[in-house]
């Protein structure tokens, strides 16, 4: 698990309003859920009119972007110092309690990073595949990686969306989860 992993790709450059902007969206977003994050809401957020934030974003969707590439990068950079830890014992573990603090910490965030089509073509080259690369290392085959990407996010969302029996023992069951693909 080499530290040349470690490094994101280089995100979409922004100026310090647009920064401030997609800072203000992530508020509305995670106070309010998707609903809350209208132009017009986050115009008010940042005191200015809804049309001047096409100065910065050309739509609602690129705003939602930014933020999505925000939440990739935020996961990724604990994923991968989940399994950046030298020696491997653990490491599926490791992996998954950092995913799931990671989604539990912004779940409206989260949700908008991984519900519904990704816009790859508005995120920054490579952070996708970076931000997903964990999976890889911490089991060092595709189709397992990509199994226990399946295991984490189902499980996240169902603990987001209070679906488990309120008596169920999550703890055992994301133990299990890492008893299987360790």
């Amino acid at each position: 698990m080499r530290g040349a992993h470690l490094q994101p790709p280089p995100l979409t450059a922004r100026s310090a309003r647009a920064a401030g902007v997609v800072a203000a969206a992530r508020r509305l977003l995670e106070a309010g859920g998707p609903a809350a994050l209208t132009m017009r809401r986050l115009g008010s957020e940042v005191g200015m009119k809804a049309p001047s934030l096409y100065k910065h974003f050309p739509t609602k969707a690129a705003v939602e972007a930014a933020l999505i590439e925000q939440g990739l990068l935020e996961l990724g950079s604990a994923l991968h110092a989940a399994v950046s830890v030298p020696g491997g014992a653990g490491v599926v573990s490791r992996l998954l309690a950092a995913y799931r603090a990671g989604a539990l910490e912004s779940p409206e965030l989260y949700r908008l990073a991984t519900g519904g089509p990704l816009p790859r073509r508005h995120l920054a080259e490579g952070l996708e595949a970076w931000a997903g690369a964990p999976f890889f290392l911490a089991t060092g085959d595709a189709a397992r990686a990509q199994a226990l990407f399946a295991f984490a996010h189902g499980m996240v969302v169902l603990e987001l969306d209070r679906r488990f029996p309120e008596r169920s023992q999550l703890e055992r069951t994301w133990a299990a989860g890492v008893a299987g693909f360790t």
